[in-house]
Parts: structure tokens; sequence; C-alpha cells
């Protein structure tokens, strides 16, 4: 098929790159030229393993190619997708200005028989606004069947989360319209839900809020389990042999991030509101989320001190998750910040996303280039993005290289007992603290 991709964003590249694969002619369209220059050239914007590769295959046998104008591609694609932010507004709501603007584009230039599948997390019901802005307002005479087709990628690992996706969503009116875009993701052989057009964009909200529902009462009980003396690492290893629950998810930390869950919840609670439900349980999660990052630094004031003048604490891992420059609601963020009004003296490791943390974090942070220059001579170390390198780097060695072995751990990195034979002092989520005697 000829697909046109609106937005060579993350979703928007990715699946763009994967159905080019699949052996589709693709065209990707973004109103940024530096963007669309470096895309031609093989270079995406962004960190994702394989993404890179996979590009530059495809655009070598020419089957992606990129544009920063739809008007010559739209009138000759079978598919044309919508791929755009939604950012969050000040309210919760998502904007959907990038979508009304991309979805009239390709009304004027699609071809009769044509589709235009929504891949943008939209609010329920934006389907339905679509046909109406499509067939009444713009007075389109040829029908243009709209369908939502809502994406699950996890960076870090968005490839494989394509290609070997759990299940393909697709919402349409008509079993004709469902059918096609179930062929057009034939190669990937993918279980597949096909439903209506609300459906579609319920369950994609549906499913970030159940997983951020997860994260959040796992923290909750992280917070009883150091006021018990019970591990929380235990409790959830037996809780998720329960296949009733199941095991992902399940990691205590201090909070989920990111481009989707943020926004996606807060989005879910005004989508509730608007129509009359007030969605206690989903406000509650938000709630103990943003609490965690406040937890995190009391824990720290608790240990060294209301004010941390003269205190240099080094903090590994910026971005929202591993294998991704992504800050986008990085926990790392208000940390940082927080200990920079306190008055800590910041430095701070990451292995790949160190340009876009600068462009987020106090002007004052100090960006080193290894684990072991960040750690040099600090009287406290705060690990916030579980990267492989990270968690790899042997304990021992902060006893080498710190003023004082001082571990503040938000993802749980490292087991009790290796702190204990290490010596450092040990603060993780949900655990108890390892204090070594020192002599």
């Amino acid at each position: 098929m000829d697909i046109a991709i609106a937005g060579c964003g993350y979703v928007g590249l990715v699946t763009g790159v994967c159905l080019a694969e699949a052996g589709h002619d693709v065209a990707c369209i973004d109103i940024d030229h530096r963007k669309v220059l470096q895309l031609k050239q093989g270079n995406p914007s962004m960190y994702e393993p394989g993404l890179k590769e996979l590009l530059k295959r495809n655009l070598e046998q020419g089957r992606i190619h990129f544009h920063v104008n739809g008007a010559a591609v739209y009138p000759g694609a079978d598919v044309l997708m919508i791929a755009v932010g939604t950012p969050q507004q000040a309210d919760g709501q998502a904007d959907l200005q990038y979508v009304f603007q991309a979805a009239k584009e390709m009304a004027i230039k699609a071809k009769p028989g044509a589709v235009l599948v929504v891949k943008s997390t939209v609010p329920v019901g934006t389907g339905d606004q679509l046909d109406r802005l499509i067939h009444q307002e713009l007075g389109r005479n040829e029908p243009l069947s709209i369908a939502s087709n809502p994406e699950f990628l996890r960076e870090g690992s968005a490839i494989s989360d394509t290609l070997r996706a759990d299940r393909l969503v697709i919402g349409a009116e008509t079993k004709a319209v469902l059918d096609q875009l179930e062929a057009m993701y034939a190669d990937f052989h993918l279980p597949v839900v096909k439903t209506d057009r609300k459906s579609a964009e319920m369950i994609k909200y549906a499913s970030n809020a159940f997983l951020a529902t997860k994260i959040s009462f796992m923290n909750e009980i992280a917070s009883i389990c150091e006021k018990t003396g019970a591990d929380v690492e235990w409790v959830a290893q037996g809780m998720g042999l329960d296949q009733r629950i199941g095991s992902s998810f399940l990691r205590a930390g201090i909070g989920y991030g990111g481009s989707c869950f943020p926004k996606d919840t807060n989005a879910l609670v005004q989508i509730a509101g608007h129509v009359s439900h007030d969605f206690e349980l989903l406000k509650a999660v938000i709630k103990v989320n943003n609490e965690q990052k406040a937890s995190f630094i009391r824990s720290i004031q608790e240990r060294l001190g209301p004010n941390l003048e003269g205190q240099r604490i080094a903090l590994l891992g910026l971005s929202f998750k591993p294998n991704t420059d992504d800050m986008r609601e990085a926990p790392s963020i208000p940390i940082a910040h927080e200990l920079h009004h306190l008055g800590a003296e910041l430095v701070a490791y990451d292995p790949v996303a160190t340009c876009k943390a600068a462009r987020e974090l106090p002007d004052q942070v100090f960006f080193a280039q290894t684990i072991a220059e960040a750690i040099k001579d600090t009287h406290a170390v705060c690990i916030l993005t579980e990267w492989a390198d990270i968690q790899a780097f042997p304990l021992s060695a902060y006893k080498e290289w710190m003023r004082q072995p001082l571990i503040f751990d938000g993802r749980n990195c490292h087991t009790l007992e290796s702190a204990e034979r290490a010596g450092v002092e040990y603060h993780s989520i949900g655990r108890r603290p390892v204090s070594p005697v020192y002599m």
C-alpha cells in the first residue's frame, strides 16, 4: 500500500519505518525542515535502539521518503495516518490543534476510497469530530473513512513493540475499513482487536491509566513496607506470580514519567469530567506519583539535613527510563531542581540523554562523562534511571570514589545483600536501609 504519515516524531517515525520494513511505500511528512533533512540522511532525532539501522535500510531500498509538505503525496495515498503530538494543556486536556490541522490538509487532497487513520492519542469521540469536520465544515463531497489505530509503544523497545506487539487495535465503523487496515499490518502477524472508533480510542487511555495505577499502587505498598519492615521486592515477586496480577509494572520507585502516562492519566480525568464522572481512583494515582519525588527528597534530607548547602550530590540516570534520551516528565527534573533549591552542588551522568537534560536541569549542574567522574568526591549519589551500565557499576567502587559511600537508589537497582557486602550505606524504595558501621 501507499501510506502517508503526518508527523515524524516518536510514533510516526517508528510506525513509518516498520511499515516500510513490511514492504509498503511510506511517505513521512513533518513541518520541521531540519528534522526532515536529518531523516533523509538516515539520522533520527531521538535515540531508540535499532531505529537508525532500520531507517537506513529502508531509505537505501527506497521504501521510505520524507517531506515537509504533504500536498504532493496525500493524493496518492491509500492510507493517511495522523501521528502528530497531542500535548497536554494547562487544564490537563489534550491539545488537538495539530490533529485537526493535519486532518484538514489530508481531507482536501485524499483520493476516493482512502482511509484516514488517527494514530495519535486522542480523547474519545475525536474520530466523530473529524468526520463532521471533513464532511460538514469542509464540505468534502467524496466520503473519507475515519479510523482509530492507537499505538502502544514503549520507548526503548519501540521497534519490537511494533513488529511483535501484544495486540493490534483498529477502530472503524465499517467492516471494509477494518479489513483494509488489518491487511496493512498482515506481515506483522499480530492478534487483532477490531472494534468501533470510540472503543479503540478508549482502549489506549484505559491501558495507560491501568499501568500507571499498578505503578502508584506498588509505590503505596512500598511506603507501608518501609514503615512495617516488609520488603517490597519480595512482595512484588509474590504478587506477580499470580497470573491474575502479573509481574510487569510492579516495580516500586520514584514514579512514572515520559510522554504518555502523565499526559494520558490527566487527559482521562478530564474526559471523565466532561461526562460528569469524578474519576477519584485515577486522581489518587496521579497524586501518589507526584508525591514519590517529594518523598525521595525527604529521605535525603532526613539523612543529610534540611539544608544541603555544601553537599555535593551525583545524579545517575536522567532520562525518564533506560534506553531512551526522552526527558519528558522525567523524575530527574523536579528532583534536580529541588536539590539545587536546597543548596546542593549537583553533578549528573546519563549515557545518552545529556544534551536534552541540559535544557531541563538547573544551569549550575555539571555533566560528567562517566559514572566514576560523576560520583568522585560526592557526599551522596541518587540513582534515578536504571540504565544497564549504572546497574552494573560495582557498589564497591562507590567506596573508592565518594567522600562517603551514601547511595539513594530510586529504582532499586541493587540487592540489600550486595550493599551489605560492599559496605555502603544504601537507601532504596520500600526496603530497609543498609547502614554499615564505620570504623
